[in-house]
């Protein structure tokens, strides 16, 4: 009797963990969207050039190993808007080339914003409706993360376009599959820490949002 009230007594406490942490995850998550929003509209103002790969690769990890160091304290935080920030001035002159290379540079942006808040909000959607547990899909996007992460640095040093759509394809399933995954984690009480929740939900929609500028642009060219 006593094991079976411990049982109830924790069950509601663990229910409102989860639901702090989920709270939390998407309060954070619209801040550093908004943050990453608004560096990436002074990298556009500013006219900033592509930032060297290296550069970019090493401020991504090195801001994500920090981000993840510090999740526990105050400075995790500190990390997740150094991090979001960052990649929002990555995305700047990505946009940039997009509104000046195509003529219809406005539509195929806004087509891919509107395609990724589409797809981040049904996915979301559908886990926290039917509850399904996606914990099995963690080592096989592993895999197909680095496969894929592996191909796409392969098409762009070999400037291999068919490569590049392939990998754009890929990444767009991956990210679907990410988002089910961590959003699955987080009702399920798998993920409790809400900055690492964040930054996994933050890069499922970045690398979502470019995948799918990257085929409109190969596909909607007027």
């Amino acid at each position: 009797m006593a094991r079976l009230d411990a049982t109830i007594t924790r069950s509601p406490a663990r229910g409102i963990e989860i639901n702090r942490v989920l709270k939390n995850t998407y309060m954070l998550l619209s801040m550093t969207l908004l943050f990453s929003a608004l560096t990436a509209g002074l990298s556009m103002t500013m006219n900033f050039p592509p930032m060297n790969i290296f550069i970019t690769l090493g401020g991504y990890f090195g801001l994500l190993f920090l981000t993840s160091k510090f999740k526990d304290s105050a400075l995790g935080l500190v990390f997740v808007f150094a991090l979001t920030g960052f990649m929002g001035l990555t995305l700047g002159p990505i946009l940039n080339a997009y509104l000046t290379s195509f003529s219809n540079g406005g539509q195929i942006v806004m087509t891919a914003l509107g395609g990724t808040g589409v797809i981040f909000i049904a996915l979301s959607a559908y886990v926290l409706v039917t509850r399904k547990d996606f914990s099995f899909m963690g080592g096989m996007l592993m895999a197909g993360i680095l496969v894929a992460f592996v191909a796409g640095i392969g098409a762009m040093v070999f400037s291999m376009p068919g490569l590049s759509l392939a990998v754009s394809a890929m990444f767009i399933l991956l990210m679907s599959g990410l988002i089910l995954f961590e959003t699955s984690n987080i009702i399920h009480g798998g993920e409790t820490n809400y900055i690492t929740a964040t930054v996994t939900l933050y890069i499922s929609i970045y690398n979502l949002f470019l995948s799918l500028l990257s085929i409109l642009g190969i596909f909607g060219d007027e």
